[in-house]
């Protein structure tokens, strides 16, 4: 795209940037998008099931798409009402892509599940929500889903339908047509969970038009062509598919290859199968593919953007990415309570802007540096609390305003909880985290929610968990544990499998600890960069590696 003169020219004189608003801001439904891209692009190919069996691969035109969601939203509403919730929980096959626009005609508030959840995390999820349906494979990586949705449903009274995700396509066959309900860009159309520093995850509040614009201008700014080929290995419960490849694909009329897991060779397949032009990958995914032994085995060769987030790219890895790929990255700043993405670097941008810089705010999107306590916005270059204000910003925390009022205020300036700096262009520098937060491979985690289960076994008197840095996964999850009695502490080896029982696997601790006492500060608060400083210089040393 050609960068917009106002990114060009803007001499900013203190930390704030005021909405870019040269490009309009669509006022639509999913729905409506959908519809846009089926009369543009009719015969043009919108779904492809990414697996390594191509005969087996089922496609979906933009004309049979649309159709196809049409009849999964007559199906919806044949059960469910306008309004109310309804949870995916699978790993990625073609059938989220048919919910999410059948929900979003039949005006149903789709509920997204991460599949590594267990059962403890799927009641927590549903009941906060109020859903009262979900559609969820039979297993995932061995884990029987089926049997802990019925178990999970037998103490949720309000969940009326528990249905399997495989037999989507056949109800919406046998629904008879229906009278598709008024849908405005302002309804809601997503609630997705994300955990809290509190450790009580929050269902984030998307509304249509917000998700529609945020995913055009992402895509457009990192270089997804018309008609191009969006390769997609990122899970489709995350706003990182959900958003940016199921919305994103259909903004640009592009074909959505949705990629069934993340693998280096079905990635790789995939894009030269389906002639891929354009993906959203983390940096140790592409660190994945660099580093690959059989990556000349494959045409890359029709690659040609690549966006990532959830850390700045390094600078090393965007030249090895372009010597060895011929793709250039776009590096993206955001957060789920943003509905995805505030910022992000333009192809064409320097090598040292897109190193070292999180980019420029996206259209319509107004950003500042603020004092933290004060909310007051902060000179050119000194750190400070990021916070955004726009049409992008959440609805709120479903159920829970006291949690939203925490982070979105009464003024609009949602409050990212990220610290950061801006120049005078409105280049934003991430410096780092109010939150207590780890973000593993591009997952977020928070500690609060693993303390409160490790809480829970016997001979632990109380429990840190922090971020170790990794030179793969940016961050390990370590558990330093302070035991009941020193002489008898607990087995590692059974914390560990406590773990894994109760909660997806990325958020299990990898490294754990034993000491003997916490520091705290005068006013209470637990001085955990004290435990990551005395990890790090190996005070203390791990008991136990999983």
């Amino acid at each position: 795209m050609v960068k917009p003169q106002a990114y060009l020219s803007t001499q900013l004189t203190h930390s704030h940037w005021p909405a870019e608003t040269s490009e309009p801001l669509l006022h639509w439904t999913l729905g409506r998008a959908l519809h846009e891209a089926a009369r543009q692009a009719p015969d043009r190919l919108a779904l492809v099931e990414g697996i390594f069996d191509a005969g087996a691969s089922r496609r979906w035109t933009y004309a049979e798409l649309e159709l196809a969601s049409q009849q999964v939203a007559h199906a919806l509403l044949e059960r469910f009402r306008p309004g109310e919730r309804v949870a995916v929980w699978a790993p990625n096959v073609p059938q989220w892509q048919l919910l999410f626009y059948g929900c979003a005609l039949a005006g149903v508030v789709m509920v997204t599940v991460n599949p590594a959840y267990k059962a403890r995390e799927l009641h927590y999820v549903l009941e906060r929500a109020g859903a009262v349906g979900i559609f969820l494979a039979s297993a995932y990586r061995g884990f029987d889903m089926k049997s802990a949705a019925r178990e999970v449903a037998q103490r949720l009274p309000n969940l009326r339908e528990v249905l399997r995700i495989e037999d989507v396509e056949r109800l919406a066959r046998e629904a008879p047509p229906c009278e598709l309900p008024l849908v405005d860009p302002m309804d809601l159309c997503v609630i997705m969970f994300t955990s809290g520093t509190t450790g009580a995850q929050k269902g984030v509040m998307f509304h249509h038009k917000g998700i529609v614009n945020m995913a055009n201008f992402t895509q457009e700014r990192g270089g997804l062509a018309q008609g191009g080929v969006f390769v997609n290995p990122m899970p489709m419960f995350h706003i990182g598919a959900l958003g940016h490849a199921a919305v994103g694909a259909v903004m640009r009329c592009a074909t959505h290859v949705l990629a069934a897991e993340w693998s280096p060779e079905l990635y790789m397949l995939l894009v030269e199968r389906e002639g891929g032009t354009y993906s959203l990958l983390v940096p140790t995914m592409i660190e994945a593919l660099l580093a690959h032994p059989d990556r000349s085995k494959y045409r890359l060769g029709t690659l040609r953007n690549l966006v990532s987030g959830a850390a700045v790219v390094e600078a090393n890895l965007i030249r090895r990415t372009d010597a060895q790929l011929g793709c250039s990255i776009a590096n993206i700043f955001g957060q789920t309570e943003m509905q995805g993405v505030v910022t992000g670097v333009f192809p064409d941008d320097s090598p040292q802007d897109q190193a070292e810089t999180i980019g420029q705010p996206m259209p319509h999107v107004e950003v500042k540096i603020a004092d933290p306590e004060s909310g007051a916005v902060l000179p050119l270059g000194q750190p400070g609390e990021i916070c955004v204000r726009g049409y992008l910003t959440m609805v709120g925390y479903f159920s829970m305003p006291e949690e939203t009022a925490k982070t979105l205020k009464a003024d609009g300036w949602l409050h990212s909880g990220d610290l950061g700096s801006m120049d005078a262009r409105g280049f934003l520098r991430v410096t780092g985290r109010i939150k207590d937060l780890i973000i593993r491979g591009g997952e977020n985690i928070y500690p609060r929610e693993i303390e409160n289960l490790l809480r829970e076994c016997e001979g632990v008197a109380d429990v840190a968990v922090v971020g170790v840095p990794d030179a793969y996964w940016g961050e390990q999850v370590g558990a330093v544990i302070r035991p009941s009695s020193a002489a008898n502490p607990p087995d590692p080896g059974y914390l560990h499998a406590f773990c894994r029982e109760h909660l997806a696997g990325y958020k299990t601790p990898r490294l754990w600890y034993f000491v003997d006492s916490f520091e705290w500060t005068e006013t209470g608060k637990l001085q955990k960069f004290k435990l990551v400083e005395s990890i790090r210089t190996k005070a203390i040393s791990p008991v136990a590696i999983f």
